[in-house]
């Protein structure tokens, strides 16, 4: 089994965005951790007119290439703190 890689397709909520094909859909980022980065997310997300940031079209972290996004995202977000030392 992959670190970087797991998809629950006994979730309820499965899949919870379309787009992405069964079999490839990562459920690893299930919550989002770069939702509190607002705008530089990277993501394909919409403000609502209450303000509230809107992931539902987004796939960037269920996708392929996924993690290391999310990953990079927040490395630059914490400054590269979170390097093994």
């Amino acid at each position: 089994m992959s670190y970087k890689f797991f998809e629950n397709r006994q979730c309820e909520f499965y899949p919870c965005h379309g787009g992405v094909a069964q079999g490839a859909f990562n459920c690893l980022f299930c919550y989002c951790p770069l939702y509190v980065m607002g705008e530089k997310c990277g993501g394909d997300f919409r403000i609502l007119a209450n303000g509230v940031k809107d992931c539902s079209l987004c796939t960037k972290p269920h996708s392929e290439g996924g993690f290391e996004h999310v990953m990079g995202k927040l490395a630059e977000f914490y400054g590269g703190k979170a390097k093994k030392e």
